[in-house]
């Protein structure tokens, strides 16, 4: 049996998902001939950790415990009479996560990034240094300054970041294969938003822009304030991720980013939106095309915003929440390799973060 030590860094949807996730894969990795052993959790203010980093684990009941604990949005600290574990609070959490990399060097631990934080990088670029593996689902630390972007993935073969853009679909793996057999990428084109795919898509049929909107955030699709969606950051990030992977050396502000909610109107005048909206799908049909907020990355640009594309495209006949990726390279020119499914949620993005885990286990004996 193949034992992969794992520590995990933030407690949120996507962590907590991922926690229940390799509980109810026991079975099923065992068959595998794989272990994964989870050596510490921790969110930005508490760190449980087991006493020996090198040969203990914390057990199956206690890592639910954790996911009951976080959901009721309580405090690791609450766990410190557990007797199965370390707790450690403030500002020794982090000096305590350098030591577990420091520790856990040898045996191939992989540190996994599910929180939503810009100030991880810092100890993931320390833990790359030790030798340890990196596993992202986390955005933010692959676009940071190019400085720090570099130290990151200065050892590729012990990184992975498959869920940050597109949660569990195949884009970074698609793209990685492309890119390794010499077969050069001019130009990508997605919808990365599973929220702003579907306020597209609906707006289509006449109904309102903020009606539409409304209707997001009532499905679950959007943040608590819907304009955090609608300002296009999260899918800038993905696109950088993107570019960065073919060489394009770039930073969030060499971007043009299009926000669909200027950040002076309040979330009581979105209705102001609607005639504008409209104007531009009259437009695009006029065209016989479609509005679609999307990346698009080539030789001259990384930019993301509403673009108009042909109805009968991947893109065009996009419906709903799902995310779609068109890569055109020289074997993929007329016909481009498509990509497309559920590219947001909890459960999709904490599997592709499995996946991810356990595709490290063939770089250790």
């Amino acid at each position: 049996m193949k034992n992969l030590p794992v520590f995990l860094m933030g407690c949120g949807g996507v962590g907590r998902q991922l926690l229940q996730h390799i509980v109810s894969c026991r079975s099923l990795h065992a068959k595998q001939g794989v272990h994964l052993r989870v050596v510490g959790v921790c969110d930005s203010k508490s760190l449980v950790v087991v006493a020996d980093v090198l040969i203990a684990e914390l057990d199956d009941s206690f890592l639910l415990e954790v996911c009951r604990v976080k959901s009721n949005g309580s405090s690791l600290q609450t766990l410190a009479n557990s007797g199965v574990c370390q707790v450690f609070s403030g500002p020794e959490v982090i000096g305590k996560v350098i030591d577990i990399g420091l520790l856990g060097k040898s045996t191939g631990l992989a540190f996994v990034d599910c929180s939503a934080s810009a100030e991880t990088i810092g100890v993931l670029n320390q833990v790359v240094d030790f030798g340890c593996c990196v596993v992202l689902a986390n955005k933010k630390p692959l676009t940071v300054p190019m400085e720090d972007y570099d130290k990151l993935v200065s050892r590729p073969r012990r990184l992975r970041h498959e869920s940050t853009v597109g949660a569990g679909l195949p884009v970074i793996a698609s793209l990685n294969r492309i890119i390794s057999s010499g077969d050069p990428v001019y130009r990508i084109i997605g919808s990365l938003s599973g929220t702003l795919g579907y306020v597209m898509s609906e707006v289509e049929y006449g109904r309102p822009f903020s009606q539409v909107v409304n209707a997001a955030k009532s499905l679950g699709y959007t943040e608590p304030d819907p304009r955090d969606d609608l300002g296009g950051m999260d899918v800038a990030r993905k696109a950088l991720i993107l570019a960065r992977l073919l060489g394009r050396r770039l930073n969030l502000d060499n971007m043009k980013i299009e926000s669909l909610y200027p950040e002076e109107m309040g979330p009581d005048v979105m209705p102001l939106l609607d005639q504008k909206i409209e104007d531009r799908i009259k437009q695009a049909s006029a065209n016989g095309n479609v509005l679609r907020y999307v990346c698009l990355i080539d030789d001259a640009r990384c930019e993301v915003g509403i673009q108009e594309v042909s109805k009968d495209s991947a893109l065009g006949r996009l419906r709903g929440s799902d995310n779609v990726v068109e890569i055109y390279s020289r074997c993929y020119e007329k016909q481009p390799l498509v990509i497309q499914g559920a590219g947001a949620g909890n459960d999709t993005t904490a599997a592709g973060v499995l996946a991810d885990i356990l595709d490290i286990q063939d770089l250790f004996p």
